[in-house]
């Protein structure tokens, strides 16, 4: 399942996904986490030291790779250099599992041990003096639209994604990508500001969308309430103040086990909601969406950049899904 955790600055939304991240460890899943955070703070919430994140291999770093590990041996693909963020794959396209090894994760991931297992994190890699005036934070989180749309996953298989702050993936086709996209909102009227341009947005294209509150004060009703007649039911769970999670910004986590049960609670909720969609996965709708994108991308922009007709790349004969067999 490809889950997306998204809110505005400051709402929480890392540490909730770095919160779920171990959750899913301890049930034993195969995890991929994916830090796609202009701030890079995903793997220092997953326990990294500060030094040790900072040297995670970028993503955006390796798209050069990623493209000719993806191209495989498609033929409506020239070459990788004529590939965009919104390439579909197609007869003869490399595929990604969750599970399995590949060159795009020995170069992209990283191991990580938590208390319940382990995950393998991948970064976009942060937004440095060197892209000031010359690039874009989403030619960097294009990478992980690429792999997102050459992924199949299966059930019991879960890519997480620690969004970018804001609305900032409608800039492309990514927040189409997801099964489940969980948004982190604070009960106050910024906290829900990026849940009404989400709404707003992802309705038209079958998102399925679900908040969660964070820091809602248990002795207060109000917070609740406020929450409740601002996203009505779009809300599925609110989580409260915890000192296990202040103790874990302090670099000092206790076991996992020890988080509080009202948290844990939510979060084994999160893992429901989730699974609940794939019985409602549409990929044909996905293949279609990832082709829409594309088209448009490639005429506002990839084509001139590539000076090929990116449409061509486009093969009318395929969906994918999780019977696809992936090239060698």
């Amino acid at each position: 399942m490809k889950i997306a955790f998204v809110g505005k600055g400051g709402s929480g939304k890392t540490t909730l996904s770095s919160l779920f991240i171990r959750h899913l460890a301890t049930t034993g899943s195969q995890v991929v986490a994916v830090d796609a955070d202009i701030n890079q703070h995903l793997g220092a919430a997953l326990g990294l030291d500060e030094d040790v994140a900072a040297e995670l291999p970028a993503m955006g770093a390796r798209l050069p790779l990623i493209k000719d590990y993806l191209r495989g041996s498609n033929p409506r693909i020239a070459s990788a250099d004529t590939m965009i963020k919104t390439t579909p794959p197609g007869e003869g396209s490399r595929l990604l599992r969750v599970g399995e090894n590949n060159p795009v994760y020995d170069a992209c991931a990283r191991l990580v041990e938590l208390d319940g297992g382990a995950v393998r994190l991948m970064v976009t890699g942060p937004f440095t003096e060197a892209d000031l005036g010359v690039a874009c934070y989403h030619s960097k989180t294009g990478a992980v639209e690429l792999c997102l749309n050459h992924l199949v996953d299966g059930r019991g298989e879960y890519v997480v994604v620690d969004m970018t702050a804001g609305s900032d993936s409608f800039a492309s086709g990514l927040f189409t990508r997801f099964d489940m996209t969980f948004l982190v909102a604070e009960p106050t009227r910024k906290g829900i500001s990026v849940y009404r341009q989400y709404k707003e947005y992802a309705q038209d294209f079958g998102v399925a969308l679900k908040v969660v509150g964070n820091k809602v004060r248990g002795d207060d009703d109000a917070d609740l309430d406020f929450l409740r007649s601002e996203v009505g039911d779009d809300l599925l769970v609110t989580v409260g103040q915890s000192d296990w999670v202040r103790a874990m910004e302090k670099g000092r986590p206790p076991r996992f086990e020890l988080l509080e049960e009202p948290n844990r609670s939510a979060l084994r909720a999160l893992q429901a909601a989730a699974d609940a969609t794939y019985e409602a996965r549409d990929w044909e709708r996905y293949t279609h969406q990832m082709v829409h994108f594309h088209q448009k991308n490639a005429q506002s922009w990839g084509n001139e950049k590539t000076g090929a007709d990116l449409a061509s790349q486009i093969d009318p004969g395929f969906v994918l899904q999780e019977s696809v067999t992936a090239t060698a």
